[in-house]
């Protein structure tokens, strides 16, 4: 029997272990990735490799370590390295000697031959279409309120009247709701966790400030890719506006429909050309969160990923037209959080200073 594991992504892992083991596997859940993850993939990677590829090697390999003998992934289009992180991984592990199979989901608009391929290989349980229909169904609705809740996050942390309160509720809220498989309990306990983000007692007078972050999807989702920067600004006093959710990019990679779509057209006029990953769109969403009135950007990448190093020459254009601050950070296994932080502590006061010199500026004299 195969043993399945898969990439760690923010708290989406047990939408993704109750699909595989429905389908028939034996499952080992990828740790969340801490140093010692880091450290084995920049120990085994490519030098100049960007961290994403870096942190699912080291995942990898502690799956490994557990027995894991099948690994799931996605795939991914346009001149971009992470469309080859599937094919340098499994050559990566083969060289260190270990007999990896595994199964890469390519985006299913551009290739859905290859999707129906994969999800037959993997059905090992032979579920009926139906059935297959249901897990599906089942997960993206965990997913859902998965990203739900994340969005209440976002929006309490910096108006919660109790520091911590919202970070408790949303951890077992998360942790009730990854516990469910069955449609009524997964409905059933996402909508209890929803309320009670939504009763945490807030300053309505808050006024926070609102930031957006860009950038290339894994450093964006996964916190330990980050530096946990979404609860560093929250604690901050900061409203967070992510470009990246998974139900979002997912709905973008089976339909061309949804926010990256826009972002893409509003970017134009600055960069007419998909330069791979998220470039394009970071430019576009920065325009988006200037037109929103939000006080600032942050743009995070890997360091060496090209599509937002190109973004990043752009961005001072678009921050002067648009009259919208931006900080990038280059992440790499290098960053250091007490470094990092301190950059961010600088970008937010100077927002609370430029915000509180316009409205100044707006009043009758």
């Amino acid at each position: 029997m195969a043993v399945a594991t898969f990439p760690h992504m923010n708290e989406y892992s047990p939408a993704f272990r109750m699909i595989l083991e429905e389908l028939g596997h034996e499952v080992i859940m990828p740790l969340r990735p801490s140093k010692r993850t880091l450290t084995l993939g920049s120990s085994f990677g490519p030098e100049f490799a960007c961290i994403p590829l870096k942190i699912l090697l080291g995942t990898y390999l502690e799956a490994i370590e557990k027995g894991a003998n099948l690994i799931v992934t996605s795939g991914g289009v346009g001149p971009c390295r992470a469309g080859l992180y599937a094919s340098m991984h499994k050559e990566i592990l083969r060289s260190l000697g270990h007999d990896i199979d595994m199964v890469v989901f390519e985006p299913i608009r551009h290739k859905p031959l290859d999707l129906l391929k994969s999800v037959h290989r993997l059905n090992v349980a032979r579920l009926m279409p139906w059935q297959l229909f249901d897990l599906l169904y089942r997960a993206w609705q965990m997913i859902s309120y998965l990203d739900q809740l994340e969005h209440l996050l976002h929006w309490t942390r910096p108006r919660e009247l109790k520091p911590g309160t919202a970070d408790a509720i949303y951890r077992a809220g998360v942790d009730s709701l990854c516990k469910e498989r069955s449609l009524k309990g997964i409905t059933s306990r996402g909508r209890q966790a929803v309320a009670e983000m939504k009763a945490i007692p807030i300053d309505k007078d808050a006024d926070p400030l609102k930031i957006g972050i860009v950038g290339e999807i894994y450093v964006v989702i996964e916190p330990a890719a980050n530096l946990d920067i979404e609860r560093i600004l929250g604690e901050l006093g900061v409203e967070v506006h992510r470009s990246i959710f998974l139900t979002g990019w997912t709905k973008e990679n089976v339909v061309k429909e949804g926010h990256r779509v826009k972002a893409g057209m509003v970017a134009r006029p600055y960069l007419g050309e998909m330069v791979g990953g998220h470039g394009q769109e970071s430019i576009g969403h920065t325009i988006l969160y200037a037109r929103e009135g939000l006080d600032g950007v942050v743009q995070l990448a890997p360091f060496t990923c090209i599509p937002e190093i190109v973004a990043k020459s752009i961005l001072p254009a678009v921050s002067r037209d648009f009259d919208i601050p931006v900080i990038s950070f280059f992440l790499d296994e290098q960053t250091g959080e007490a470094g990092f932080r301190t950059r961010l502590e600088a970008f937010v006061d100077l927002l609370a200073r430029r915000r509180s010199r316009k409205r100044q500026e707006k009043q009758p004299a």
